[in-house]
C-alpha cells in the first residue's frame, strides 16, 4: 500500500496533511475532498503540474510526500438559466427522466464493486435501518468509520437521481475487511461475494448500532446498552432466535438436550428435491448428525430439530447456489430453478409458543382478508367504487410484540428486495439489486443504471439458467392498517372472534375459533 501526505488548495482554503492512498482508485480521494469541502466529485477538477486527475486511474498524475494539489470547483450547484419551454422526454437526460418519474439514484461501478453496490441498495429498503444511521452516524466522517461512510452515502443518494460514487464506503470496506481489497494479476480489483459484504456489513453494524426504543409520541429513538452482551438495533430487528434439541438414535435412553442460537439470516440448501424456497428451509430445520456420545463412549448419530423462536421484524434468506470445486478451484454455482413467494408464511417453523402469539395477528389479518373480497363483491354488484373517505396518510398497526420492539407478530412477510447474480461463479459474474417500490412496481439497481420494472419480473428470478439468479432475498413485516379486523366489516363475529385469540395468547392457549392455520394468505 503506497500513501502519500499531500496539500490540496481550494480557493482561499488549503487543506494540509490529506492522506491519498494510490492503491485505491481517485474517485477516493476526491470522495474525501467531498467531506472536506462539500464540492461533488464531479464538480471537481484537481490539478498538479498542469496535469488533471481522472476518476478511474492516475495516469501520469504522479503523487509524492507533501506535493501541492490544486482543486477547483464549487460547493453550490451553478445557477441555472430557467427554462419556460415544454420538454419533451425525448429531449430529457437519463438523469431528467429518472428525477421526472421519482427514480432513485444508482451507484457507480467502481471497477468491480457491483457485489458492494447490489448489497447497499437492498439494505437500503429498510427505513428504520437508514432512520437509525441517520441519527446515530450522522456526525461520523465518512473517511473514519464504515457506518459513517454508508450513512453519508445514502444521504448523498437521498440528494440526488444522478448515479453516487460511493468512494469514501469502497476505502472504508477495504480499510475494514482487506478480503474485499484483493487485486487480480493485472491489478483490478477483484470481484467478490456479495453475499459475504452483506454479512460483514450487518454484523459491522450490529457491534456499532445502539438499540432503540419507542418514545411517547410512538417514534423510535436511541437507548443505550448498558453492558456489551446487551443486544442492538440490528439484534432487535434483523435478528432471530432459534430453539434446538439433540437426539441420539442409537440410545434413546440418553437425556435429549436443548439449546438456543441466535441468527442474522436463513438458509435456503439447494438439493434436487428442493423447488420451492419455503421446502429448502424447512428441510435443514431437521438434520441428522454425528457427535459424541456420553452413554455410548462413541461417535453416534443423533437427530437435531430446530425451530424458530424469535421472528425478526425482516428476514434475509440466502439462497445457497455456491459450491467449491475442487478441480477448478472455484466457486461454482447451482443454476436450478428454485421458486420464491411474494408473501412468505414462517408460521409452521416456529415453536408452539411463539405461535400461538403470532395468532392474534394473523387472524385479524384473515378477517380483514374476508372483509376486503366482501367489499369487492359489493362493488361488482353496486357497478361503482365505493366513496374514498379517508383523506390522511394510512396508518398501520406495530408489526412487533409489545414486549419485543422489531420482531415479526404475525409469521407473514412480504418480499422487499433481491439481489442477484449472473454467471458461473461467486467471484466472477455481475451483481444486481431490485427493491420494491409500491404495489407490483419495483426497480432494478444495475449498478449507476436504475430502471422500473414489474413484480412479474422478479418473479422470474428464479433461476435454471444464465439470467440474473436470486441470491439473497430480504423479507419486510406484513402490515395490517390500523382496526382492520377488530371492527364487523367482514361479519358479525369479528370483533368477539379478534378478542378470544388476543386473550387466549395471553394464557397461552389457542382460541378454538382460531385454530393456527399454515396456509398463506395469498399463494404464490
Amino acid at each position: 500500500m503506497t500513501v502519500f501526505k499531500v496539500t490540496v488548495k481550494w480557493g482561499k482554503q488549503k487543506f494540509e496533511d490529506v492522506e491519498v492512498d494510490t492503491d485505491e482508485p481517485p474517485i477516493v480521494l476526491k470522495g474525501q475532498l467531498f467531506a472536506l469541502s462539500g464540492v461533488p466529485p464531479e464538480r471537481q477538477k484537481v490539478m498538479m503540474k498542469g496535469v488533471s486527475l481522472k476518476d478511474d486511474e492516475w495516469g501520469k498524475f504522479k503523487l509524492k510526500d507533501k506535493a501541492t494539489l490544486l482543486m477547483m470547483g464549487s460547493a453550490d450547484e451553478l445557477p441555472q438559466v430557467p427554462t419556460v419551454t415544454t420538454k419533451f422526454l425525448e429531449d430529457m437526460t437519463d438523469a431528467q427522466i429518472a428525477s421526472a418519474y421519482d427514480i432513485p439514484a444508482g451507484l457507480v461501478n467502481l471497477g468491480n464493486t457491483c457485489y458492494m453496490n447490489a448489497t447497499v441498495q437492498c439494505l437500503r429498503t429498510i427505513p428504520e435501518l437508514r432512520e437509525t444511521l441517520s441519527r446515530q452516524c450522522a456526525s461520523l466522517q465518512p473517511s473514519s468509520s464504515i457506518q459513517g461512510a454508508l450513512q453519508d452515502t445514502y444521504a448523498s443518494m437521498d440528494m440526488t437521481p444522478d448515479g453516487h460514487k460511493p468512494g469514501n464506503l469502497l476505502k472504508m470496506l477495504h480499510l475494514t475487511f482487506p478480503q474485499f481489497a484483493e487485486r487480480s494479476e493485472n491489478g483490478m480489483l477483484s470481484q467478490q461475494d456479495a453475499n459475504e459484504c452483506w454479512t460483514q456489513l450487518v454484523r459491522m453494524l450490529q457491534d456499532s448500532l445502539l438499540p432503540v426504543q419507542l418514545n411517547a409520541e410512538g417514534r423510535l429513538v436511541d437507548s443505550s446498552r448498558s453492558s456489551p452482551a446487551d443486544v442492538g438495533f440490528i439484534d432487535q430487528f434483523l435478528g432471530g432466535r432459534l430453539k434446538s434439541t439433540l437426539k441420539c438414535e442409537e440410545a434413546p435412553e440418553e437425556e435429549e438436550t436443548s439449546s438456543e442460537e441466535r441468527f442474522l439470516q436463513l438458509s435456503c440448501f439447494i438439493s434436487k428435491d428442493v423447488k420451492y424456497l419455503h421446502t429448502g428451509l424447512k428441510s435443514r430445520l431437521q438434520e441428522h448428525i454425528t457427535k459424541n456420545s456420553p452413554s455410548l463412549n462413541r461417535d453416534a448419530v443423533y437427530i437435531k430439530t430446530s425451530l424458530i423462536d424469535r421472528l425478526p421484524g425482516y428476514m434475509s434468506v440466502q439462497m445457497v447456489r455456491f459450491f467449491y470445486k475442487e478441480k477448478d478451484s472455484v466457486n461454482a454455482k447451482i443454476l436450478k430453478d428454485v421458486k420464491f413467494p411474494l408473501v412468505l408464511d414462517l408460521f409452521e417453523m416456529c415453536t408452539r409458543s411463539l405461535q400461538v402469539k403470532l395468532t392474534p395477528i394473523r387472524e385479524r389479518m384473515r378477517l380483514h382478508e374476508e372483509a376486503e373480497v366482501e367489499k369487492s363483491k359489493d362493488v361488482k354488484l353496486r357497478g361503482h367504487e365505493p366513496m374514498d373517505t379517508d383523506n390522511g396518510e394510512e396508518q398501520y398497526e406495530p408489526y412487533w410484540f409489545e414486549d419485543d420492539l422489531g420482531s415479526n407478530n404475525s409469521g407473514f412477510y412480504e418480499l422487499r428486495a433481491v439481489l442477484t447474480h449472473q454467471g458461473r461463479s461467486s467471484n466472477s459474474g455481475h451483481y444486481v439489486g431490485w427493491a420494491k417500490r409500491r404495489g407490483t412496481h419495483w426497480f432494478k439497481f444495475d449498478d449507476a443504471n436504475v430502471s422500473s420494472v414489474h413484480e412479474e419480473d422478479v418473479l422470474k428470478l428464479s433461476g435454471g439458467g444464465d439470467w440474473h439468479t436470486a441470491y439473497v432475498l430480504l423479507y419486510a413485516p406484513r402490515r395490517l392498517r390500523k382496526g382492520a379486523g377488530l371492527t364487523t366489516e367482514g361479519g358479525g363475529e369479528s370483533a368477539s372472534v379478534a378478542a378470544e385469540a388476543t386473550a387466549a395468547a395471553g394464557t397461552g392457549e389457542p382460541s378454538p375459533k382460531t385454530a393456527p392455520s399454515d396456509t398463506p394468505m395469498d399463494s404464490q
